[in-house]
């Protein structure tokens, strides 16, 4: 029987804190971790393996771009911090440069995997990804509006002294800034929420602004995210047929084409299996299409060569 293998490929902080995270929970048999900074890298497998007696049996090293060639997940997230106070837009020239290098380096080694990226800004970046890759639009994904989604949830949750596993709401959209609360499907066991206005603002504000919080106050966002990107790989590792907010490409998605964008998906062994499409008020499509717009503009001022 294949063993199964997840690399991650970048180990900074969220790159590290997912591979913590996948081996706390025996993700794969095997886990990998490559990094520009080999030295980084190798501490870090060091570190992790002298807790492997207290977990289980993963096998876990510091490794190259050749041991991508029997990985079913590549995880990427390397790419240049997100500054305090930094949209993450602008580092899109930085980032850029570093996806095209790691791009060229995967695809040498590594055809029949699926790529799932979290270097920001995610969405445009996973966009690159897939046209550089020139792999099916499934098996490339951005990590897309999952994790604000679960802010978002956990907020609501808070506000009204629920379990935020118990609330079902979504944001779509662009994993920043444009972002968009789906209020009018939010819900708790399909009961619609009562909720001000004035609380609606407050909670999508706080959810869309979370990062910035957390990167003024420790310099960097990776818990959360690290769970986000483990949820991700369980269903593809599953094949579980799970819904997630992940980011992918999209088409004739209320009018909106040729864009990664955050929006519920089904997520199994193949990758995307399929889109699924919301129920949008009039007033939510239109911020979605702007959030559309302000992506194909970043994208069409990156050169894929």
């Amino acid at each position: 029987m294949k063993k199964s293998r997840i690399v991650v490929i970048g180990s900074g902080a969220v790159g590290a804190t997912t591979a913590y995270t996948l081996m706390l929970r025996n993700r794969a048999d095997e886990l990998v971790l490559i990094d520009s900074n080999e030295k980084k890298a190798a501490g870090d497998a060091l570190d992790m393996n002298h807790g492997i007696p207290f977990l289980g049996t993963t096998k876990l090293w510091a490794g190259t771009y050749a041991d991508c060639q029997e990985a079913d997940i590549i995880i990427i997230t390397a790419g240049a911090a997100q500054r305090e106070g930094e949209p993450r837009t602008e580092l899109l020239k930085r980032n850029t440069v570093i996806m095209d290098n790691i791009m060229n380096e995967v695809m040498k080694h590594n055809s029949s995997g699926i790529i799932l990226l979290a270097s920001n800004p995610v969405d445009v970046m996973s966009y690159y990804a897939w046209r550089k890759s020139g792999l099916p639009v499934s098996r490339v994904i951005g990590s897309g509006t999952l994790l604000d989604s679960a802010r978002f949830r956990y907020l609501i949750g808070s506000h009204l002294s629920i379990d935020p596993r118990s609330v079902h709401a979504h944001i779509v959209g662009e994993h920043g800034d444009s972002e968009l609360p789906v209020w009018s499907l939010a819900n708790v066991a399909g009961t619609k929420l009562e909720l001000s206005d004035e609380d609606k603002d407050h909670i999508f504000t706080n959810t869309r602004d979370a990062a910035y919080e957390i990167i003024s106050a420790k310099g960097a966002t990776y818990y959360a995210i690290a769970l986000a990107l483990d949820r991700i790989c369980t269903a593809i590792l599953r094949d579980e047929g799970a819904v997630l907010n992940v980011s992918t490409l999209l088409e004739d998605y209320h009018g909106i084409s040729d864009v990664y964008l955050g929006v519920p998906c089904i997520v199994d062994r193949g990758g995307v299996r399929e889109v699924l499409k919301l129920d949008l008020s009039d007033s939510e499509v239109e911020l979605l299409n702007r959030s559309a717009a302000k992506l194909k503009a970043l994208n069409a001022s990156i050169t894929i060569e």
